[in-house]
């Protein structure tokens, strides 16, 4: 039986929970072929199907990452996507890959910055867990893409500081750490309240780096 029946769209159903029980099946079966069928579905004519699709993946990966890691490619074309569902989708499935998949994730760097730079808030905020996890993978895409984060912490809306701080932690080592806590306390000035205090702990734990 396909898997595609398991899929909340194909069930009439409007929440997640079909999606969410399909991808823990998947994930604890290992179920690569079910994977595989989800995945090509990507690209279903159909708008509920391909969205139902992009859904179960991450949240399979949330369980598994390396079940889903092959079709990070796949996720770089849906940011070129017209459907902001499918590029945020793509982009939080490329958030639970992009320690696995830093190769791909540098290769299309460009792609990733422009989609982000276009995006709705949530494909920013699962853009700078992307790039922050893939710079924490090697010091040559360190070196290429901790320039761009830390100008996105210099410049993003004061709401977003403090979230987007711990977001780019992981790319932040003893050669780079001055420079991001300088930005850090720049910002602090625009901030207050629980934000202040998010920022702060961050800037503690870089100081130990």
């Amino acid at each position: 039986m396909s898997v595609l029946n398991r899929l909340a769209c194909s069930l009439g159903r409007r929440d997640e929970v079909p999606n969410q029980e399909l991808a823990r099946d998947l994930a604890a079966r290992k179920d690569k072929a079910g994977i595989r069928e989800i995945a090509e579905n990507l690209w279903n004519k159909d708008k509920n199907i391909q969205a139902d699709c992009i859904k179960v993946l991450y949240e399979t990966g949330y369980v598994e990452p390396a079940l889903i890691a092959p079709y990070a490619e796949d996720f770089v074309k849906l940011l070129k996507s017209k459907n902001n569902r499918l590029v945020w989708g793509g982009m939080i499935a490329l958030g639970v890959v992009a320690k696995l998949s830093a190769d791909e994730v540098f290769k299309h760097f460009e792609e990733i910055k422009k989609a982000m730079d276009a995006g709705s808030v949530i494909t920013k905020d699962n853009g700078v867990k992307v790039l922050a996890d893939a710079a924490s993978a090697k010091a040559e895409y360190n070196k290429v893409m901790f320039p761009y984060l830390l100008n996105h912490l210099k410049t993003c809306r004061p709401k977003d500081v403090a979230q987007h701080t711990e977001k780019t932690l992981p790319a932040v080592n003893a050669s780079n750490k001055a420079e991001f806590i300088k930005a850090l306390e720049k910002r602090m000035e625009d901030l207050s309240g629980s934000g202040l205090t998010r920022v702060k702990k961050v800037v503690k734990q870089a100081a130990n780096l």
